[in-house]
């Protein structure tokens, strides 16, 4: 700066403050007694906007800091905790901090830095990057429920089942959705229960209280263990898949940007050795 720039940063100083800081003669310059006590209290203030300048900086040049996610409960066990695991230990400077709740948040405005949700569910000014393929929702029953009730050939059939509901976020029931051939359906089901996320739906389901309808990834370790079956299988409907989403790509910070990068070449990964059962192929192909 030249010698009267910072003579008029320093009137312009003084005259907001209201008092004269420095003394001033031609072949000096001191502090007044206002500005030594300006100076030592302006001095830890400015010391801390140095400092959090730097923090600020460093956490925008390298993968550091809290990372929040919101997420539905259900595709922890199966989905996150892998990918969380994996990238923790490949980027031990991020905390990654999950909220697990069935809920529908507004990301931005509850501090989180992405969430992860069924694609249907995703707004339209949200990015999103795939974590898994399209799957169906699935009708599924305990072997002792199905030899009890009987197992369900048409839609109508539900109407003498014990079906396990979901209550949306906003306060509704949701019905059961189906396709028969191109044609979208949703049918009024009722049942002894109401749950509030698909692992209570399901855990309902193996204890054989009823039937219900979940993404079939959940439900895919019961069935293989025999302690459940599916049903309906013909009319299952197919879900677009699972989703990170976050608000912007111009506003990504590199502990994000991270675990964007590590989310897709996971999917990539899971992708190659997904298997959908043969009613889920011939859905994807048609």
């Amino acid at each position: 700066m030249t010698p009267s720039a910072i003579s008029q940063a320093v009137r312009t100083l003084e005259a907001r403050v209201g008092a004269a800081l420095f003394i001033r003669t031609t072949r000096s310059v001191g502090l007044t007694e206002a500005g030594e006590r300006f100076l030592s209290r302006a001095r830890p203030a400015f010391e801390e906007l140095v400092a959090a300048g730097e923090v600020a900086r460093d956490l925008g040049q390298r993968p550091a800091g809290l990372l929040r996610l919101t997420v539905p409960r259900a595709v922890v066990p199966i989905l996150l905790e892998p990918l969380i695991a994996s990238f923790c230990q490949a980027f031990p400077e991020v905390e990654v901090e999950i909220a697990a709740n069935a809920e529908l948040v507004d990301i931005a405005a509850e501090g989180f830095d992405a969430g992860i949700r069924l694609g249907q569910f995703i707004a339209a000014d949200m990015v999103a990057v795939r974590l898994t393929p399209p799957f169906p929702f699935v009708v599924v029953g305990s072997p002792e429920y199905l030899s009890r009730m009987g197992r369900p050939e048409r839609i109508d059939d539900l109407r003498q089942h014990a079906c396990i509901r979901i209550r949306r976020s906003n306060g509704s029931i949701a019905p059961w959705s189906f396709v028969n051939g191109n044609k979208p359906i949703e049918a009024i089901v009722s049942g002894p229960l109401i749950a509030h996320d698909f692992p209570t739906m399901l855990g309902a389901a193996v204890e054989g209280m009823g039937l219900a309808q979940v993404p079939e990834p959940i439900a895919a370790g019961p069935v293989k263990a025999g302690k459940l079956v599916h049903v309906l299988e013909q009319f299952a409907p197919m879900a677009p898949g699972v989703f990170l989403y976050y608000p912007s790509r111009h506003q990504v910070m590199p502990k994000l940007r991270a675990f964007i990068d590590h989310v897709k070449s996971r999917a990539d990964e899971r992708r190659e050795g997904y298997t959908p059962s043969a009613q889920s192929a011939k859905n994807l192909r048609s």
